[in-house]
């Protein structure tokens, strides 16, 4: 079997690694416990991943995958730029508001992994930059040439919502987050 190709055992791997690597954190969790909860061998491990590390980015890699899935759908409904960066940020709020929330998985690695030359980082930095690029795009759409800035703000509203919105009631976190954000619009409309 080709290394990375679908099968129930990579299936069942990913998945645990992933509840695993976001409940607990990355460093924490060591391959013998995803072997075990995964109910494979390490063998069939390291035949899907040759690594750990290898094991994480494609972790990451389903992340980043589902995010834009959300986050392109909404954009696909076309809607008025203001109206959409509404939905995103009402999107990342449930996330927020959601039975288990961690934080972003994606701060939570890049904590772990600072190194920028690390494979990790690099998936953290990948998920970032094209996030950023969507955001830039669809404010773009205001017509102002802030964009850039103003996407800035928004993904640093976003941070501080996930980075806190695990630590306490989540509900004035995110009417926070959403306050934050009608008010960047209105800013950024206005300039």
């Amino acid at each position: 079997m080709v290394k990375g190709q679908a099968s129930e055992a990579r299936t069942r791997l990913l998945a645990t690694a992933t509840r695993l690597f976001y409940t607990e954190g990355i460093h924490s969790v060591g391959i013998d416990r995803i072997v075990a909860e995964a109910k494979v061998t390490r063998a069939t491990l390291y035949r899907h991943f040759p690594g750990k590390d290898d094991l994480i980015v494609y972790y990451l890699q389903e992340a980043d995958q589902a995010i834009r899935g959300q986050i392109e759908a909404i954009v696909a409904q076309g809607e008025a730029a203001p109206d959409t960066m509404r939905a995103i940020a009402v999107d990342i709020t449930e996330g927020i508001r959601s039975p288990g929330f961690r934080g972003c998985a994606f701060l939570n690695a890049a904590s772990e992994y600072p190194d920028p030359a690390h494979p990790v980082h690099k998936a953290v930095l990948a998920h970032r930059h094209w996030f950023a690029g969507v955001i830039t795009g669809v404010l773009a759409h205001l017509g102002s040439a802030r964009a850039e800035v103003a996407a800035r703000r928004f993904i640093l509203l976003r941070d501080g919502a996930m980075a806190t919105g695990c630590l306490t009631d989540p509900a004035p976190i995110c009417e926070t987050f959403l306050e934050g954000v009608d008010d960047l619009l209105r800013l950024h409309v206005t300039s």
